[in-house]
């Protein structure tokens, strides 16, 4: 079959392919500017290969910007999933407060004399007993004044033996005195001679006693000063801290120029670890002696510790609106150090455990619950949840908090959700989940 040459179809053909061409024409570089060293060709092409060279690389930077909001930054965070909240969730707190962890025995020990160091025998978290020597001071001084005061007893108690010998023996010559009155052997007068040298002898052999009792003092006072120059602790504990080294000067009272310490370490019972937290004053009628609590520490924010109270300071800070409470510890642990910050729930007696009240919403760790204002939103609460790679917040209402959980409406459950979401994280922001929550 053949198609003639004026058909239509082959002049529609025509028509589109010197369209193209033409198109194609207007992009193609011709053989004459390619080879024209100069003239009008030349110089119109190298005008335009600037403007092109601009607009491809405005184009890349424009993707790049665009590439590198889409992707954003990488939150490295920790999650949890939202549970069913259980009616026997447990007593609901009534108050929540912060406060620090305080020891009730606490010492910074010294020596109470003044004196230089001869050894330190304690570092920094060594566990000591009660007794035990922590540090010793030079003792020489006081060493030669112990053996003064022992010579000198010694003395006075040779003096004194002398002194009961010639008492002995003036009994006895008023003895034979006395005797030989009566055959009128010798005079009256001897014999008055013997007993006032008798009595004479007591007087002074008493009197010596007395010396030897203050010698004897003297002995024991050299003693004590010696034996402060052993410093000792007080209780069993721990050390927390080590404030001289030795070779300097330790006094128990503060000397000018800064050379002179004033202890030696700090001594740490950790059986006294209790928690001290300010109440405001508004809502203190929550709390009671006795009352359940449970405290969560800032470093160990999934761990809960039981507590409850011990009292309430009668007394309440003006400046700051607070009544001081002191709560105390169920479970000792060593994780537990002072002055560690404190989260604590007041929790609410338990009314009827057989038919406790329902709980709505679902639960989430109460550090998940930020405030939307965190977040570039204004007012209420949200948490963000997990959706592949991305945050999403979810607005909620926040309900009781019972220990470190909390019950939220508004999410349901088994979402995961962000854990203490971090400053900057914002809805639609690219998250990477902790290997451990996986």
């Amino acid at each position: 079959m053949s198609i003639s040459d004026g058909g239509p179809g082959q002049g529609g053909g025509d028509g589109g392919a010197h369209e193209r061409g033409a198109l194609l024409g207007q992009l193609r570089i011709g053989a004459h500017e390619r080879d024209a060293p100069s003239g009008d060709g030349g110089a119109a092409l190298w005008r335009r290969w600037p403007v092109r060279a601009g607009a491809l690389l405005a184009v890349a930077a424009l993707a790049l910007f665009g590439w590198l909001k889409w992707r954003g930054p990488v939150f490295e965070v920790q999650v949890a999933t939202a549970v069913v909240a259980s009616p026997a969730q447990g007593p609901a707190a009534v108050l929540q407060a912060s406060g620090y962890v305080t020891a009730r025995r606490e010492a910074t020990v010294s020596a109470q004399i003044t004196g230089t160091l001869r050894e330190v025998l304690i570092e920094e978290g060594e566990h000591v007993k009660a007794g035990q020597v922590l540090a010793r001071l030079d003792d020489s001084a006081l060493q030669a004044n112990l053996a003064q005061a022992r010579a000198q007893l010694a003395a006075a108690q040779a003096v004194a033996v002398q002194l009961e010998a010639q008492l002995a023996q003036a009994r006895r010559d008023t003895q034979r005195a006395e005797g030989l009155i009566d055959r009128q052997l010798v005079s009256k007068q001897a014999l008055e001679a013997a007993q006032t040298q008798q009595a004479t002898l007591a007087a002074q052999l008493q009197a010596q006693q007395r010396q030897i009792a203050v010698a004897e003092a003297a002995v024991r006072g050299a003693q004590v000063q010696l034996d402060y120059c052993t410093v000792r602790a007080p209780f069993a504990g721990v050390i927390v801290a080590k404030a001289a080294q030795a070779g300097e000067i330790i006094s128990p009272i503060s000397a000018g120029g800064g050379f002179t310490r004033t202890g030696v370490g700090t001594i740490v019972d950790m059986d006294s670890l209790e928690i001290e937290v300010d109440v405001n004053e508004s809502y203190i009628n929550r709390v009671q002696p006795q009352q359940a609590a449970q405290a969560l520490l800032d470093a160990y924010p999934d761990w809960t510790i039981p507590a409850h109270v011990i009292a309430i300071i009668p007394t309440a800070d003006r400046n700051k609106a607070t009544v001081k409470v002191r709560v105390a510890f169920d479970q000792k642990d060593p994780r537990i150090l002072p002055d560690m910050g404190v989260r604590v729930s007041f929790l609410e007696p338990r009314r009827d455990a057989a038919a406790p009240p329902p709980v709505p919403g679902v639960l989430v760790p109460a550090s998940a619950v930020v405030s939307a204002g965190d977040g570039g939103a204004s007012g209420g609460s949200v948490v963000y949840g997990l959706e592949g790679d991305r945050a999403h917040a979810h607005a909620v209402t926040p309900g009781q908090v019972y220990g470190d959980l909390q019950s939220v409406t508004g999410i349901p459950a088994g979402m995961r959700v962000v854990r203490a979401p971090p400053p900057g994280l914002a809805d639609g922001a690219r998250l990477a989940v902790a290997a451990a929550d996986k």
